[in-house]
């Protein structure tokens, strides 16, 4: 009897205990301040000691040597395409084109990317993937979008109007004074109304990033998985020296 006593005390302790600890406080004061990262910080030892070995090794694969540009690549050496937006559009065009192909027996038509989304410049000398995530920063994938030829008139509107030299790859454009169109041709061929177009591009413009809305009217779209970035810093792997130049692919007559 004493023991079956001892043991409902205990009981009865516990679930007070229990019933305490679970019991939700109501604070009567929430405040906040800004902690401003800089040089009033005191370093910590014992941290920096800690993420010095991972810091070293994050180093040592962004600032290995890849490739060497023999001339400084920039976004405003042209008034319709640029080297550095040229380079941007060719590597897309490269290192997307045999994924796609393998994936549905189809070969992109011409690549479009916007000129904002040039983030850097790349300078003459030895270029790292840390050069890529300057140049490219953002976690944009590489996305074709199907489309028919009405879809791609209102692009090709949109280039010609928007006075921005947004990269474009494989296609020539050549506009007036007045910015209407007089040739456009893509993949070596002249612009025809009348067809399909696979345009490779990145997913935010794909979903109307940079008042690129024409990608609305788009068929179908294959999303590759492939970061823009990625593919930069790929084809530095396998390209030893890197040149770009301003060009005519997009031009505009006086």
């Amino acid at each position: 009897m004493l023991l079956k006593i001892k043991q409902f005390v205990a009981f009865v302790t516990f679930m007070a205990l229990y019933s305490c600890s679970n019991k939700a406080g109501n604070p009567s004061q929430i405040t906040a301040k800004q902690l401003p990262i800089g040089q009033t910080l005191q370093v910590v030892d014992s941290i920096q000691d800690f993420v010095a070995p991972y810091r070293n090794r994050i180093n040592s694969i962004l600032d290995s040597t890849l490739a060497y540009v023999p001339k400084t690549l920039v976004k405003d050496d042209g008034k319709l395409n640029t080297s550095a937006g040229n380079f941007m559009a060719d590597v897309v065009l490269a290192q997307a084109n045999p994924i796609f192909e393998s994936r549905t027996g189809k070969s992109i038509d011409f690549v479009v990317l916007n000129h904002g989304g040039i983030r850097s410049i790349i300078s003459k000398g030895h270029v790292n993937a840390r050069t890529a995530y300057q140049i490219m920063p953002f976690e944009n994938y590489i996305a074709i979008v199907e489309m028919n030829g009405k879809a791609v008139k209102d692009l090709l509107d949109f280039l010609a109007k928007s006075g921005r030299a947004h990269p474009i790859s494989n296609m020539k454009l050549v506009i007036d004074a007045s910015r209407n169109i007089v040739k456009a041709h893509i993949n070596g061929k002249p612009f025809d109304e009348n067809s399909t177009y696979y345009v490779a591009s990145n997913d935010y413009l794909v979903q109307g990033g940079d008042d690129m809305g024409f990608f609305k009217n788009r068929t179908a779209v294959t999303t590759t998985d492939y970061l823009v970035r990625n593919a930069i810093i790929d084809y530095f792997k396998k390209t030893d020296t890197i040149k770009a130049t301003v060009d005519d692919r997009f031009i505009q007559l006086n």
